[in-house]
């Protein structure tokens, strides 16, 4: 299999280095969103799509105000994960399966643009963001991304051990080097995608943790910006804080085996990237 990673989306909300990392308090930080492009000998499969392409046309209606006005999102085409998988190539209509690490605005905003796709979530997430019960549920996921009615496969919670995490489970469709791997707190039903590269290991973490130094072995850090969005957008504490600390020992005990990375992070996305 042949992994590409992509940014399809950037944001640049207010802070500075209280929310990046890097040196200046008075210009805009710099975040953006990590997803996967996989050439199987199936098809492509996507792990989370971004924005997409409805978000360039009316961002407000597409991504919701208050995230526009929090996040200072830059949607563009160029950046959409399908104008990125014809610049490589291929055809957006080969993308025949897609796993999000979980459904929040900027992770499912490009499913519209692959009607056709199998779209791979744990039934908790399928749950809160098709049929919400509460008014932080309605207002955190998009009912407009999800109008075109995808095509859902709805997994439980059984599965194997991998590395030490449990209900680890390979994907209806899916060579079995792809796994969805349940690190639930930042949302109810949010997962990790594993992909075995044949080199190693590559872990998509999504937002189970925000900043590459929370993985840090000797002294974890997060800028305390990016630390209080973290905390403000977590549905369950317990399981978040627990789950960063166990990507922490994976990282420190298998590091030479499995690689690790967050949704936002550029730093994460340059390492891919280089």
């Amino acid at each position: 299999m042949k992994v590409h990673h992509l940014n399809c989306g950037t944001m640049h909300p207010i802070g500075g280095k209280l929310v990046d990392g890097r040196p200046g308090l008075l210009r805009r930080s710099h975040l953006v969103c990590h997803c996967l492009l996989i050439e199987t000998g199936d098809g492509l499969v996507l792990v989370d799509t971004g924005f997409g392409r409805q978000a360039v046309e009316n961002p407000s209606r597409w991504l919701g105000r208050n995230f526009v006005t929090f996040t200072g999102p830059q949607p563009t085409i160029e950046d959409s994960a399908a104008a990125q998988i014809t610049a490589l190539g291929l055809s957006p209509e080969d993308v025949r399966h897609i796993v999000p690490t979980h459904l929040d605005i900027d992770h499912a905003g490009g499913l519209a643009d692959f009607p056709n796709a199998l779209v791979h979530v744990r039934a908790e997430e399928h749950r809160v963001a098709t049929a919400p019960k509460h008014p932080r549920e309605r207002t955190r996921f998009r009912g407009a991304q999800f109008a075109h009615n995808p095509q859902w496969s709805i997994y439980d919670e059984s599965g194997e051990s991998w590395f030490g995490f449990e209900a680890v489970r390979e994907l209806k469709g899916l060579p079995p080097e792809i796994l969805l791997v349940p690190l639930a707190g930042h949302t109810m039903g949010h997962a990790g995608v594993a992909v075995d590269t044949g080199d190693g290991w590559l872990l998509h973490a999504g937002d189970a943790y925000f900043f590459h130094g929370q993985l840090d072995p000797v002294k974890p850090h997060c800028p305390p910006g990016l630390e209080l969005f973290q905390n403000l957008m977590q549905t369950k504490k317990e399981p978040r804080v627990a789950n960063v600390r166990r990507l922490r020992e994976l990282a420190r005990n298998h590091g030479d085996e499995v690689d690790i990375f967050t949704s936002h992070d550029p730093v994460d996305l340059a390492k891919f990237s280089s």
